[in-house]
């Protein structure tokens, strides 16, 4: 069995939400993904770089697991448009070794962080 580029890296993730629409509206408006409906309880998403998915499946459970961070290069405006979309800034823009960040809850209440390198 050969190796591929994909071998033992992230290649998907994957959220339990109560509403994919809200969901779509989210993360559409305040970082751009695009999506692909799979029937009314799946939706692929895709951010450039990564794909995941919105399944109303299984329950919302928000505590727990990795935080997913993503990258901004205009980190006041990323947290501007969470708020906007009706995210909650849960940590602010904070510096950290390498750049700074800030950590927010999205509708379903998922921790979620954002850093950018400026």
């Amino acid at each position: 069995m050969s190796a591929t580029d994909k071998d033992q890296k992230i290649d998907y993730i994957e959220f339990n939400v109560a509403d994919i629409a809200r969901a779509k509206a989210f993360y559409g408006s305040v970082f751009g993904w695009t999506f692909t409906d799979y029937g009314p309880e799946y939706c692929e998403f895709q951010d450039g770089r990564l794909t995941g998915g919105f399944t109303t499946l299984a329950p919302v459970n928000a505590a727990g697991g990795p935080l997913v961070i993503l990258f901004a290069d205009d980190l006041e405006g990323a947290a501007a448009r969470v708020e906007q979309a009706g995210g909650r800034i849960v940590k602010p823009i904070s510096p950290f070794p390498g750049g700074r960040r800030f950590h927010f809850a999205d509708p379903d209440g998922y921790e979620l962080a954002v850093w950018s390198d400026r």
